[in-house]
């Protein structure tokens, strides 16, 4: 029976009360739903990838924390951490590890063979991701694949097929998942030198800004070429018109690199996959 602070720890592990990260993880995949059923997907094939999403991204949330568990305390935004502080066990944390990547499975069961054999892949980069911080200064980019998977994996689900004009759509979210990821990485950037930790914002250095603003620019030219693949009109356009202004605020906030205002920026990325969202969704009204 779990006590009312060993369910607030666990919740914590999970980031339940910051919420961003699985949306970041979800917009992507809402995209490839709907642009794979042409419109809304079957209410039983959303649900699944909303669910799993929500799985996931507690899952890597908790092998995050597991490897990291002796660094955490050295960096201020994670120093109060529940395997920091104690309040979750090792061996509960792995235990509730496995409970959420069987849930997961558990869904893509019920779909068809083909996504149950992508989800093991998604499952494997979502796991291995916490360890590249240690081995390459580019963990973003495995981040960016594991953020991305969701994609090609929602195709399978919807039609049994992964047509080659979705890689547009992965190497679109890979390259924006490596842009607000870097952002992310930019709050922690002196923690992190001083613990050892790799990231794309130490990687960067003074050229961090230049970098992020060349790879958006990258992420919306494949935005657009995988609307046009995909036959999506000119609100999608006009989605990627605002995105591009979304862009263009967040290189803004993060002009003096000050922690809080990368972190800000990092956060309003939620409103890119929204607009990207909306643009898809409207296309298939008209």
């Amino acid at each position: 029976m779990l006590t009312a602070d060993k369910t607030r720890a666990l919740l914590a592990l999970i980031r339940f009360d910051k919420p961003i990260g699985t949306l970041l993880l979800l917009w992507p995949t809402l995209w490839a739903l709907w642009i794979a059923a042409e419109g809304v997907p079957p209410l039983h094939t959303l649900l699944v990838f909303v669910a799993g999403t929500f799985l996931m991204r507690s899952a890597g949330c908790v092998i995050n924390d597991l490897a990291d568990r002796n660094l955490d305390g050295g960096v201020a935004r994670t120093s109060n951490r529940p395997l920091v502080t104690g309040a979750v066990s090792v061996k509960e944390a792995v235990a509730f590890f496995l409970l959420l990547l069987l849930a997961a499975f558990a869904l893509v069961l019920t779909t068809n063979t083909f996504t149950v054999m992508l989800s093991v892949v998604g499952a494997l980069l979502a796991s291995i991701y916490p360890l590249m911080k240690r081995v390459t200064h580019l963990p973003q980019l495995v981040l960016g694949l594991a953020f991305s998977w969701g994609i090609p994996m929602a195709f399978a689900a919807v039609t049994n097929d992964l047509p080659p004009a979705l890689w547009l759509l992965v190497i679109a979210n890979f390259l924006w998942t490596v842009v607000y990821d870097t952002k992310y990485a930019m709050v922690d950037r002196d923690d992190d030198i001083q613990i050892g930790i790799k990231s794309t914002a130490i990687l960067f250095g003074r050229y961090d800004l230049v970098i992020i603003a060349a790879l958006q620019v990258i992420c919306l030219a494949a935005w657009w070429l995988a609307g046009r693949e995909f036959g999506l009109g000119q609100v999608y356009q006009l989605s990627l018109v605002v995105a591009a202004g979304l862009f263009g605020y967040h290189l803004y906030l993060i002009r003096g690199r000050d922690r809080e205002a990368c972190f800000r920026a990092f956060r309003h990325n939620n409103w890119v996959g929204l607009v990207i969202f909306a643009g898809i969704a409207l296309s298939y009204l008209g």
